[in-house]
């Protein structure tokens, strides 16, 4: 695992310390994937409602809160893939 996976998913554990009501995934480019579902947060690549796709310098910016995660989207920094609204759920947590 990355150390930009592993840093990652402990940012993302404090942000969403309850879980995440459904299945995320973020995909950072060259660097791996992690999920986010009712248990928590983890390293991994299984199948999601959603797939969510950056660099690792966008996502790092998102999770740092210095770019909003629709921006990053309508900007095309930002893929989304599957339920748009669990993408939007998880974008106001973030946001």
């Amino acid at each position: 695992m990355s150390a930009v996976v592993t840093e990652a998913v402990e940012v993302l554990s404090k942000k969403l310390s309850g879980g995440f009501d459904g299945v995320a995934k973020f995909v950072i480019e060259g660097e791996g994937a992690i999920m986010l579902d009712p248990e928590g947060v983890r390293a991994g690549d299984e199948p999601a409602d959603v797939t969510m796709t950056a660099s690792a310098d966008v996502f790092k910016r998102i999770l740092d809160g210095d770019l909003n995660p629709t921006m990053a989207f309508m900007q095309g920094k930002l893929a989304v893939d599957g339920s748009m609204g669990l993408a939007m759920k998880l974008g106001s947590v973030l946001g």
